[in-house]
């Protein structure tokens, strides 16, 4: 199996370069780099948007996850999915008029203040780098399952392919790589699914939701990747080669007893037909009747699952208004009607795709139920087909998931380089071509190195968390902005920095462990279901304080945004908005 999933992930990455090369040609302009000209389709940008969006939490956390917690899981999918929804309702078509290229254009383009771009431009880099982290573990599990290389050469081979594919292509090469790439995933994880589900067909069990005590229904001999502690409902025998309770065995029968037991790193453990399941400690499975729950029920939600299940709907359901990378998608449309209709066939595309990760996560829980002694469940997907599908079909099967994942990684990383790139060069630092390229480079090499402290997370987590940021703050500012005309840049500053930063903070407690149990887990773990309200409430009452600081040009932008391509093409906002970013408090003369 190493040999067909070392060359499916050569071959995709290969064919991502070649096909990301292709932008050079044309990529010569900042349109070029940035909005790839504002003139792709809407299929093709909604296959690019998708290709981008199906990140690692999409094609392998979601699957581990709904394993090991339970269907309530699924709120991570739908949320993924339904945030389009409110974004084409809210602000898809104004956002495409305006004519922008990064958030913080958006931001001083709306409300004229040099302040508000350099945090919201230091807010882009948060929500990128975030966002990145989750791609480079996602890279770091996947090679380490193929070829035992260390963490840390995956996520630097991601950080160096995405790094010189922007830098060569920008956003005109990056669009032909996601589109391409998301027919690629969802051929990675639909023909598994579906192959699979007609395998396990010949020996399927009706009930989907077997108990904690899970049996072996073959020969099983399980691998462990690292030191794994298990217990054991009852006591079996068991043939081991390798480090187990501190004594080495060599191809040994062992009575294992029903007690705790710990396996050091590449001991393989025989069972038998009918033996019980051992349960990893670092991830035990919930039981039939909470699997079934639809709430989430991981350890930080401590004994508020509802609370919890609502502070992913939130993050998620309002978190892609506010991602960057998303957002500037929007601007390579060539109308407001075009970005409309991407976003109707993005809708589908991801709904297409999500129903896959079920199938998957379903047949992992009812057929391979040893697979919990991964101790990590972003590694579940991985794993399956080779479990279910024993010989050179499985192996096929794996490494065509194995570059799926690959793929994945690829797409959702080449669309975060680019926000954070552009956010670096055009508001940070000199514009240029040049300089985005190097910003691309250097912005790559601090995710790579990030990517090294956040191994112990699981992947759909560290993605809410970036949705979680996003939508305590750029969410906010997109939706005022473009529908509340007394939205002032005091109020708007104020939300967001509060808004933001407040969730930033309940995150980096929740990584350094500061409560681990009850409200607090809830709270810290799953802040947007208070951060959301919060921010939306400080810019509200802090713009309805600070009438004083209404951009004198916000007539104009308005109607740039919500008027008819035809019209508002008239309203020469741009000079109103470039007067009022380099003098915000001058006012026109009176008569």
């Amino acid at each position: 199996m190493p040999d067909a999933a070392v060359g499916a992930i050569a071959f995709v990455t290969l064919l991502t370069i070649i096909v990301g090369a292709r932008g050079i040609r044309v990529a010569r302009t900042p349109d070029d780099f940035m909005v790839a000209a504002r003139r792709v389709p809407p299929a093709l940008n909604a296959a690019a948007i998708s290709g981008e969006y199906l990140s690692a939490a999409s094609f392998l956390g979601i699957a581990g996850l709904v394993v090991v917690q339970g269907l309530g899981a699924l709120w991570y999918s739908v949320g993924y999915t339904a945030g389009y929804l409110v974004l084409l309702l809210l602000v898809a078509a104004p956002l495409r008029r305006f004519g922008a290229y990064t958030i913080p254009d958006f931001a001083v383009g709306r409300l004229g203040s040099r302040g508000l771009r350099q945090t919201a431009t230091a807010l882009v880099l948060v929500i990128g780098w975030f966002y990145l982290l989750p791609q480079m573990k996602g890279a770091g599990i996947t090679l380490q399952w193929v070829l035992g290389t260390p963490y840390w050469v995956g996520a630097a081979t991601l950080g160096v392919v995405v790094s010189c594919n922007i830098a060569m292509g920008g956003m005109k090469g990056i669009t032909f790589v996601q589109c391409f790439q998301y027919w690629l995933k969802l051929c990675a994880i639909g023909i598994p699914a579906l192959v699979l589900l007609i395998a396990a067909g010949h020996h399927s069990s009706p009930n989907l939701t077997p108990d904690r005590a899970a049996v072996f229904t073959r020969a099983t001999v399980v691998t462990m990747t690292q030191e794994t502690g298990f217990t054991l409902t009852s006591s079996a025998q068991a043939t081991v080669t390798g480090l187990l309770d501190q004594r080495t065995y060599r191809d040994q029968a062992v009575r294992l007893c029903a007690c705790r037991h710990v396996a050091g790193a590449s001991t393989r453990i025989g069972f038998a037909a009918g033996a019980p399941v051992p349960v990893s400690l670092a991830m035990e499975p919930s039981s039939s009747e909470s699997w079934d729950s639809p709430f989430l029920t991981s350890t930080t939600s401590g004994a508020h699952p509802l609370a919890a299940t609502y502070g992913v709907i939130i993050a998620t359901f309002f978190g892609a208004i506010g991602l960057p990378h998303i957002l500037v998608r929007f601007y390579t449309n060539p109308d407001g009607e075009a970005a409309r209709r991407t976003t109707l066939i993005v809708v589908l595309l991801l709904s297409s795709f999500y129903l896959f990760p079920t199938v998957l996560a379903v047949l992992a829980r009812a057929q391979a139920p040893q697979l919990y002694l991964s101790s990590d469940s972003d590694s579940i997907v991985l794993a399956l087909p080779s479990v279910l599908l024993p010989g050179l079909p499985g192996e096929l099967l794996a490494a065509l998931v194995a570059a799926g994942a690959f793929a994945a990684f690829l797409s959702t990383s080449s669309g975060l380089l680019v926000s954070v790139a552009g956010a670096l060069s055009h508001d940070f630092l000199k514009r240029g071509v040049t300089t985005f390229r190097w910003c691309a480079i250097s912005a790559g090499a601090i995710a790579t190195i990030a990517a090294l402290l956040v191994e112990r997370f699981s992947l759909a987590l560290l993605v809410g968390w970036a949705f979680a940021i996003a939508a305590s703050s750029f969410c906010p500012l997109m939706v005022l902005g473009i529908w509340w005309r007394r939205l002032t840049r005091i109020g708007a500053m104020a939300g967001i920095v509060i808004g933001g930063g407040s969730c930033l903070a309940a995150i980096v407690s929740t990584m350094l462990g500061v409560a681990q149990t009850g409200w607090g887990a809830v709270l810290t773990g799953q802040p947007a279901i208070w951060t959301v309200p919060l921010a939306f409430g400080v810019m509200t009452v802090v713009s309805l304080l600070t009438p004083r600081t209404l951009p004198a040009n916000v007539g104009q932008v308005m109607l740039r945004m919500h008027l008819p391509e035809a019209l508002s093409r008239q309203v020469a906002y741009r000079t109103a908005s470039q007067a009022s970013w380099h003098a915000p408090d001058r006012r026109a003369p009176g008569p």
